[in-house]
Formats: structure tokens, sequence, C-alpha cells
């Protein structure tokens, strides 16, 4: 049987889903029909990758975390390991400049996405254990070399804005761990200095930057993508211009069934529908949220928090990005976006939300 907050999550995110699934066949047909003489072809690709999702969803809420914990060192190795082979050419697969995924067929596997749920529940065993202990402090350095490492083999892929996401989960998660603000602060300064480097030492990086701060600058280069994502929500005013009438999709802004998908179905469905989906993605936060909250045992809450703050960070940063808050980093918008692995991964860790849940 499924409690309370699982049924409510549950509901929130298949209403999520089957918008996303509608959106990907609205936002890609002029693209797929380019490409591949076939409009419907990533809605199919979608919508199996969305069922197949239902069902990984079910059994990751029937999974005990509380089992799976005495193989969170083992989950974590695989997950590393596969971080490290996608990085072998012949094995990773490159595709529009990063070689970030494993091949079988025409289906690609990310294997970042796993790793941020395999350190999740990595890092929450640690906390757990050494929760309250007085060298708790520095015990930390212990996670944050976790997370180093994990960053570093996604930053080499190069995939810059899944390394972001995963480290602003844990940094959520240490936070819960009530731990002292005077760590952040020295972490924080090291950090900020090293994503400065980061930054400059590759050029194209540099570009999204200088492009955010005025795409204007380079309005057929790096600068591209951002108007043509304002020129997309700008027509769709209140209500939109209605469902499949978009004019940006026609090949003004590139693969829109991906990371800019929200910025089409801003155009389509108008400030009201924009509004109406976001309070569905805030749904789903208050309700990890509240979950969180409900567990006794503290590795579970902070799987909770993990999985919680993952899903919306990429919400935030995705929806910032679209509107030109962010520079643009590549990060697709949760449930909606185009994409097999992100989207299964994602339902996986619903799953294992509803499972804590139940466990509650």
């Amino acid at each position: 049987m499924f409690s309370k907050r699982s049924r409510i999550l549950l509901i929130e995110i298949l209403v999520i889903l089957v918008i996303g699934i509608i959106m990907v066949g609205s936002s890609s047909k002029i693209w797929a029909e380019a490409k591949f003489q076939d409009e419907n072809y990533f809605f199919k690709r979608q919508f199996i990758f969305a069922v197949i999702g239902l069902f990984i969803m079910y059994f990751a809420s029937k999974i005990s975390l509380l089992k799976v914990r005495k193989y969170a060192k083992v989950l974590f190795l695989f997950c590393t390991l596969a971080l490290i082979l996608v990085l072998i050419p012949g094995l990773g697969v490159l595709r529009n400049g990063s070689r970030s995924w494993f091949g079988v067929g025409s289906f690609l596997i990310q294997p970042s996405e796993f790793f941020k749920i395999a350190i999740i529940i990595y890092v929450a065993d640690f906390l757990a254990k050494r929760y309250r202990i007085k060298t708790f402090k520095k015990d930390l350095f212990f996670p944050g070399f976790l997370v180093a490492l994990g960053f570093g083999l996604i930053l080499l892929q190069p995939d810059f804005g899944s390394g972001i996401v995963m480290v602003c989960s844990i940094i959520v998660m240490v936070l819960a761990a009530d731990s002292p603000l005077s760590y952040f602060v020295r972490v924080g300064i090291l950090g900020i200095g090293g994503l400065l480097g980061l930054i400059l030492s590759a050029p194209y990086r540099l570009a999204r930057i200088t492009s955010f701060i005025d795409p204007w600058q380079d309005p057929l280069g790096a600068g591209f993508q951002i108007i043509q994502s304002l020129f997309a929500i700008a027509p769709g005013g209140i209500l939109g211009v209605g469902y499949d009438q978009s004019m940006q999709k026609h090949f003004y802004l590139p693969e829109p069934q991906t990371d800019f998908i929200f910025a089409i179905f801003a155009e389509e469905f108008g400030f009201i529908g924009s509004v109406l989906l976001i309070g569905l993605f805030l749904g789903v936060i208050y309700e990890g949220v509240k979950i969180a909250m409900s567990c006794s045992e503290p590795y579970l809450c902070y799987i909770a928090v993990g999985l919680t703050s993952l899903f919306a960070i990429q919400v935030m940063i995705n929806l910032g990005v679209v509107v030109g808050l962010f520079p643009v980093t590549g990060i697709t918008l949760p449930l909606i976006s185009y994409g097999g692995s992100s989207l299964l991964v994602m339902m996986g860790s619903i799953g294992l939300l509803m499972s804590i849940a139940n466990e509650n």
C-alpha cells in the first residue's frame, strides 16, 4: 500500500509526465521531420521511456533503502567506475562534443545520472554514522573528497551542468546534517576560486558567461539560444499562442525538445500555463521536504533531502537558464525535457522518495 504522501507525489509526477510527453511531441515535430522523416520520432521514444520509467518508479518504491544501505559503498564504486570507463574512446559515445554516454544501438545511457543517486546514498550513510560526533567537522573532508572526485570525472566528459547539480545536492545534504557554517565559508571560498579557474580555462564556458551578461554581443553565436528562448516566451502572453502553434520550434530554437523546452511551453501555454507547471514542480518539492521531515531515521532523512534537492536544483537552474537568469548549462527540465537516462533516473529517484514515505 502507498502512503498518503506517496499517492500525492504520484499524482503530481503523473501530471508532469503527461505534460512532458505532450510537449516533447509538440516541440520536436519540425526538427524530427527534417532529421528523421518522422515527426513523431522523439514523441514515440519519450513515450517508451516514460512507460519504462513508470515500471522503474514502481519497483524503486518497493525497495527498502535500509537494506540497500550495506551496499552503498559497492554502488558508489560501481558508478564511479562507469564514469571512468565512459571517458575511454570506443566505450564512451561522443555527442555534441561530450563523451558522456554508453551506446546501445540508438539508445544512450548517461552514467553521470546514475552517479548522482549513488553518491547521495553513500554520503547519506556517511553522514548518518557521524551525526553529532565531535570530529564531525573534520570528517566532512571525506564527503568533500568524494564530491571533488565525482565532479572531476564528470567535468572530464565534459558535463559541467550535471557536475554542478550533483555538488549543490550534496551541499544541501551536509547543511541538513547541522554542519558548522564556518566550514562552508572556507569551502565556499575555495569552491568559488576553483569555479573561476574552470570557467577561465575553457573558452566555451567563458563565452557562455559573457553571452549571459549580454547575449546581443554575439547574437548568432554564444548568445543565440538565450535570445531565441526569450523570443519564444514573449509572444506567449497570458494564455499562450495555443498548443502546437509555436513559431520558435521552426528551426529558430535549436533542438527545442531538450534543455529549452520550457520556452516552447511558455510560448504555447503562456503565463498561466507556466505558473501552473511551476506550481506542480513546487508541489513535488514540498512533498519531498515533508517526507524528509517525517523521517525518524537520519539515513533516510538525508537521502530524502538529497533526492529532493537534486530535483529542485535541476528545475531551478533549467528555468533560470531559459529566462536568462543563469548562463547556459545544458541541464534538462526534469520529466519534461526529452532524454532517456535523465527521465529514467529521475523517476527512479521519485520511486525511492515514495519508498521512504512508505517506510515512515
